[in-house]
């Protein structure tokens, strides 16, 4: 198997349609440019755009001066992460749909998050949300089998107290970390339970949406107006095209008893309640359309969630139960019950969170907390729209320091831990390189990084 092919920029092109991160997404408008293919590994291109973007990214956010090393160290990186996917597609690796529909999710939550709400990120990409979606589900799909593979990949790879140690006195004293105030949090969630009554406006609501429809009203219209989807409402209901088990296993199921153009009668997700207009079938996908009503929540069972967490909180108080425990028998939020009702840092992935990047409606409850004090129930509403009721516990709190192992143990481990991690990955790719097929443009064949990956 050949290694390395050379090809002339000019000799391919290709159009830039999403960028490669939710951050990066957010800062800039998507741009359709056509541009020359600049790296391929088996099936996967690197593009001129690609690495500009990435690398002016990059240089933003570092405050970095430009630089051509730099510029091989992207292309660099850029090329590792299509070695992944390359040895992925070999060895079977793949990610669940519902995965990257989740992760797909929490992104647009987050973008919406940066511009104040989905329909000013709609406006400011002039994009419906499906549109948003569409085009960043690619890249979050990419994303998450790379990171299976790097997992695949570090599994096995530990740190011991003595490597930590050693770490640690290898880095400078004058380049040493300082931390600003820092919280651990956990929290308990209760959703607010739907009523019988609830449900039923909404399933009546969709009935009579459902006759109208029989009777001759246009679909796409009616969905407009009522669905409470914000994904689909403004493209009329329309999903796109999906293969099985890319939906919930209820929608799919009576999306496929239709024949093209046929309603369904009024189904119930974990989402609400929905009628479904199949549009279209084409070989093992289809596309649909749909009208959600989700049930109201009343105050009542609000205030239902919030007495049952007061009795949690008294347990936690005698003793009872860790919160810990408590987390994992009661709350209702997977992200955290798992993980002893603990909050993770979105950069570090650790438990423990700048103050200035403590979400407000917490921000505000811990202020006048002790470390190791649980707050009384709090009401709120979770990004996907459910009320609920949760308690807060504050687990600790530091003070501003300059990094140090009795204090920060757990960080420096993690930064031990990680660059282990890095020479192993490299490693890897050294290994590898040689069992995939690489054309390189030769503007970039001398780049001081990649002739160390070679």
């Amino acid at each position: 198997m050949k290694k390395i092919h050379r090809f002339a920029t000019s000799a391919f092109a290709a159009v830039c349609l999403i960028v490669c991160s939710a951050t990066a997404f957010a800062q800039a408008p998507v741009q359709r440019q056509v541009d020359g293919i600049i790296a391929k590994v088996d099936n996967n291109v690197i593009l001129r755009s690609d690495l500009e973007f990435g690398y002016l990214q990059y240089l933003a956010q570092s405050k970095q001066q430009p630089s051509e090393d730099l510029k091989c160290q992207i292309f660099t990186s850029l090329l590792q992460d299509k070695l992944l996917l390359a040895r992925a597609e070999i060895d079977s690796v793949t990610v669940e749909s519902g995965m990257v529909n989740s992760q797909l999710d929490q992104r647009i939550q987050y973008l919406a998050g940066q511009v104040g709400g989905t329909e000013r990120l709609e406006q400011y990409y002039n994009k419906s949300l499906k549109q948003l979606k569409d085009e960043l589900r690619k890249t979050v799909r990419e994303q998450l089998v790379m990171e299976k593979m790097q997992r695949t990949i570090t599994e096995k790879v530990t740190v011991t107290p003595k490597e930590i140690k050693k770490y640690f006195n290898a880095i400078p004293k004058d380049s040493l970390p300082y931390f600003s105030t820092e919280v651990e949090i956990g929290q308990i969630v209760k959703f607010a339970e739907i009523g019988r009554e609830q449900k039923q406006e909404a399933r009546q609501k969709l009935e009579d949406l459902r006759k109208r429809i029989l009777a001759g009203e246009d679909f796409a219209a009616l969905a407009r107006q009522y669905s409470q989807d914000p994904g689909s409402a403004q493209s009329g209901g329309e999903l796109g095209f999906f293969k099985k088990k890319e939906l919930v296993p209820e929608y799919e199921a009576a999306a496929l008893r239709l024949e093209p153009g046929g309603i369904s009668n009024v189904i119930e997700s974990q989402y609400g309640f929905h009628i479904i207009q199949l549009i279209e079938r084409r070989g093992q996908e289809f596309n649909t359309r749909h009208i959600l009503i989700k049930p109201a929540t009343a105050t009542v069972d609000v205030a239902a969630a919030a007495e049952e967490l007061l009795k949690v909180r008294e347990m936690i108080q005698s003793d009872s139960l860790t919160f810990a425990q408590a987390a994992k028998e009661h709350s209702d939020e997977k992200d955290t019950k798992d993980n002893g009702g603990m909050l993770t840092s979105r950069a570090t992935g650790t438990t423990y969170i700048p103050m200035d990047q403590v979400d407000p409606a917490i921000f505000f409850v811990i202020d006048t907390m002790q470390v190791g004090e649980v707050s009384e129930p709090v009401a709120f509403t979770t990004p996907d729209g459910k009320e609920a009721s949760r308690i807060i516990y504050l687990k600790s709190k530091t003070r501003p320091h300059q990094a140090n192992l009795t204090d920060d143990y757990q960080k420096i481990a993690n930064a031990a831990l990680a660059q282990k991690r890095s020479k192993a990955v490299n490693e890897w790719f050294k290994k590898n390189i040689g069992t995939v097929y690489i054309e390189i443009d030769p503007e970039y064949e001398d780049c001081g990084g990649l002739q160390q990956l070679m």
